[in-house]
């Protein structure tokens, strides 16, 4: 006999050796399992109910928040059935004046909108409470006619072009969320107008479908391609029912969806039904996608995976290559999600770049971060994250923004107990990352590939199969009658249906759950046969998950067996032994190529250009790439420094500019950068160097306090202090030896930072809009006095350097009125016609809708916009 019959044995040996107690616990357990049979009855009832007022809705949603319509997607040139709502503030969370917009796009795969906003621990609640501005993105249940995806990426720039138009002193443009499938949609609209967007933060959303190992990336394959996909909007009469794509979600998970959720809520029918009710809310707002609309979005995306890798061109032949987005991209995924995982949410970084110094030539911001074992759902709603990840990247935007070219991977822990500079209970740490990390990641399989393509292959000629033999027929045959009895009948639509309070016996099941709620009989936990109630759901659980398994590996083996065929590989081009990849890198253009090489010649002539500002951001830089990784303590520290130094408004734009730009002098020149700070010094009065020196000594005791230095440094440290004391000596012998009357009075800095939207430097690629490279350093601001120039220089703390892990800070300081200085200024930038374009583009937000854009890339024919 086992362990466990015996402690089964033994926990039922008093009811069995006493008939009375026997008799009480199976008694006392059936009226328990009655009374929550009925209660879980109601429940259900409402739900129902909850289902059929939310149909009756002009706008359903699951939104927390109380809001107020913007703009409407309605009165665009090219409508579409997205809305723009204000989230209005709670009275104890005001927003905090110059703060960037959030703007939260929610998924339309099938639910309704409000996800995002859907407690007060979500993404919005998030945003709130540090204090941002914030807007919402929904949409209504039904789509314009003829309402096609790119109608959409055109929405989402108007929208984010009207909330930086709402909020002029912004510190920065306007942060987008995009959740699930509103993250393709928002990279794609950022790709094509990079100028609008700030920060991206992408939340479980998928970009390159072919990656990973989940089963959802079969399904295409093996129901015979898209053509289905075509049938099912053609008995639809033109409209496809996000129905089915809530069904695809619920067969990922046979164990949840036939089991568990339900007898959750029958087994604790006492506490569940408040959250049960409000997810079936979300759960069960099915909305509806047009044919042309759903059908792009499987060809192109789904099967034909053809956006991460630049494949994919507008109406007007404009390239959406997500290579030209300029705005840092935030990519949160998690290991426990089986519909978005990791590899899909990251794999299209592996599929644009060759390497890193390819991430860094295209000027591209990229931080991610995974979760261990949070659900796909989990990611936007759970307290958890919502508390977390979401609250931490609300709080530390501006300093994201900050981070130069290259890959970073952040972590939030718990913070330290004895950390005195930041009042929160998470901290969140930023350590250089790479190519190479994201491939261990994504684990890029070209075999895999190339059966995808053949699958994509057979859907071309499945799909045009089917529009030249059965699809007029279907289309002559449907009406709008046939279409809605075809939803009616829906069995996820059925499932709310046929259970509500206009069933016969929906009252008297309801009176029944009042008395029952006033005369509840709960059964004692230790009662056996509830442990066997227990028992047996984990055993179905098990029984369920375990055919999920053996289902999903069965889908696995017959798609690489049909796919992996050598007569379906002929058909999408690969012959036996051909070693030429399924998708091929989309390359460089010979636009971007010489650009490139035009920067790197800038960066050589860069290395002993530059002020205070220079001098101090390459210092800082060569400081923190001696630690393994750095957090926003860095920040927290030199806020504190600058409020005693400075109360002027803070540039983060023009001081971007300046830390990317030197991260890029630091990673070209490598040591030789740092070499050169005393002469970027050599114009500056001993009691400016010094001033600089202090206030860098001062955040670097701040951080030591908290966090230990490596000895590596405390030695850079020194090395970058010694520099910065030489400097001074030698401008007091300098000074020495020539009158100071006879020293012109200069801006200190280089030169003015390049205007994102209407300058660039010769050679740069059509429609690339603002790199570091071409914005040439963040100018310190002078006073103007009747006696001349006062000098007033932004010292910033950088947010990285480019070869080691990132400092998110930034320190302004203003030495005496007496120091004077003067520098040799830098020639200012041109502006080029494709430049003036993206100004004028810029300029008038509210067409931007209605008109194309330029993305940064020249097109494969070479094509560029016109203004």
């Amino acid at each position: 006999m086992t362990d466990k019959s015996r402690d089964d044995s033994t926990a039922w040996s008093p009811w069995m050796m006493n008939p009375w107690n026997l008799g009480q616990t199976v008694s006392s357990y059936w009226v328990d399992a009655w009374q929550r049979a009925i209660l879980y009855a109601d429940i259900e009832r409402q739900v129902g109910d909850q289902y059929q007022a939310q149909r009756k809705m002009n706008v359903p949603n699951v939104l927390n928040f109380p809001a107020e319509l913007v703009m409407s997607g309605l009165t665009l040139p090219r409508p579409v059935n997205y809305l723009m709502v204000r989230i209005v503030p709670p009275d104890d969370q005001p927003t905090v004046p110059g703060k960037r917009p959030f703007l939260v796009v929610d998924p339309r795969a099938g639910h309704g909108p409000g996800i995002g906003g859907f407690k007060s621990d979500s993404e919005i609640g998030a945003a709130l409470k540090a204090g941002h501005p914030c807007y919402f993105v929904g949409f209504l249940p039904d789509p314009v006619p003829g309402q096609t995806v790119e109608d959409v990426m055109r929405a989402h720039a108007a929208f984010v072009s009207k909330a930086a138009e709402l909020h002029p002193d912004s510190q920065g443009k306007p942060v987008v969320i995009g959740n699930c499938q509103a993250g393709w949609q928002v990279m794609m609209a950022a790709a094509v107008w990079p100028d609008l967007f700030g920060p991206l933060i992408l939340a479980g959303a998928p970009l390159s479908y072919w990656a990973g190992r989940n089963p959802m990336r079969y399904a295409g394959g093996l129901l015979g391609g898209s053509w289905l996909t075509a049938l099912t909007s053609d008995v639809g009469h033109g409209r496809f029912d996000g129905a089915w794509l809530v069904k695809n979600f619920e067969n990922l998970d046979p164990a949840n969806t036939l089991w568990t959720k339900q007898y959750h809520v029958y087994a604790k029918a006492d506490t569940e039904a408040e959250r049960y009710i409000g997810f079936e809310k979300y759960w069960g707002g099915y909305v509806f996608l047009n044919d042309v609309e759903m059908q792009y979005i499987v060809d192109n995306l789904f099967i034909g995976n053809k956006l991460s890798t630049a494949q994919l061109l507008t109406s007007d032949g404009i390239r959406i290559d997500l290579r030209n987005i300029r705005s840092p991209i935030v990519v949160f995924s998690s290991f426990g999600d089986n519909i978005t995982p990791p590899a899909q949410a990251l794999g299209w970084i592996t599929d644009l770049y060759l390497d890193d110094d390819d991430v860094r030539s295209h000027d591209q911001t990229i931080v991610f971060t995974t979760h261990d074992r949070i659900g796909h759902l989990g990611i936007f709603v759970s307290g958890s994250v919502g508390s977390k990840e979401h609250r931490k990247f609300a709080s530390t935007i501006d300093q994201i923004d900050l981070l130069p070219a290259g890959i970073y991977r952040a972590t939030v822990e718990e913070t330290p107990g004895d950390d005195t500079l930041l009042n929160d209970p998470y901290l969140m740490s930023v350590r250089q990352s790479g190519l190479a990390e994201i491939a261990q990641i994504v684990q890029p399989d070209p075999e895999s590939d190339r059966r995808f393509a053949a699958a994509a292959r057979l859907s071309e000629i499945n799909l045009a199969f089917y529009k030249s033999t059965l699809q007029p027929w279907v289309k002559a045959l449907s009406t709008p009658y046939s279409a809605a009895l075809l939803e009616a009948l829906h069995p996820m639509r059925l499932s709310y249906e046929s259970w509500t309070s206009a069933h016969p016996w929906a009252d008297t099941i309801h009176k029944w759950a009042e008395n029952i709620a006033q005369q509840r009989q709960a059964v004692d936990q230790d009662n056996p046969l509830l442990q066997a109630q227990e028992n047996f759901s984990q055993a179905m659980e098990r029984a369920l998950d375990n055919y999920r398994d053996r289902r999903d590996s069965i889908y696995q083996i017959w798609f690489d067996t049909v796919y992996g065929s050598p007569l379906l590989l002929a058909l999408a081009g690969h012959a036996p032994g051909d070693s030429t990849p399924a998708r091929p890198h989309p390359g460089s253009s010979p636009e971007h190529l010489a650009f490139v090489r035009e920067q790197m010649h800038r960066l050589d002539g860069l290395l002993n250009e530059g002020g205070l500002l220079e001098a101090a951001l390459r210092g800082l830089f060569h400081i923190a790439k001696q630690r393994n990784s750095v957090d926003e303590r860095y920040h927290h520290a030199a806020m504190r420094l600058r409020e005693q130094y400075d109360a002027g408004k803070f540039d983060i734009e023009k001081m971007r500019a300046a830390i990317r730009e030197q991260a890029l002098v630091l990673a070209h020149h490598g040591h030789k950068a740092v070499e050169a700070i005393p002469h970027l010094l050599s114009r500056h009065t001993p009691e400016e160097i010094r001033l600089v020196a202090s206030l860098i000594k001062k955040l670097i005791s701040a951080i030591d306090e908290q966090d230990a230095a490596p000895a590596a440094v405390a030695k850079a440290s020194q090395e970058v202090l010694d520099l910065f004391e030489t400097a001074a000596r030698q401008r007091e012998q300098a000074e020495q030896s020539v009158p100071l009357e006879s020293t012109p009075l200069a801006r200190t800095a280089a030169t003015p930072v390049a205007k994102a939207t209407s300058e660039t430097v010769p050679g740069s690629p059509p429609g690339a809009m603002s790199t570091p490279l071409a914005q040439t350093g963040a100018g310190i601001p002078v006073k103007k006095t009747a006696a001349g120039t006062k000098l007033a220089p932004e010292v910033a703390a950088p947010a990285a350097a480019q070869s080691g892990p990132e400092v998110a800070a930034a320190v302004v300081a203003k030495p005496a009125p007496e120091a004077r200085a003067s520098a040799a200024p830098r020639s200012a930038t041109k502006t080029t016609p494709q430049t003036a374009s993206r100004a004028t583009r810029t300029a008038a937000p509210g067409k931007v809708a209605g008109k194309s854009a330029a993305t940064g890339r020249s097109t494969a024919k070479g094509r560029t916009r016109k203004s």
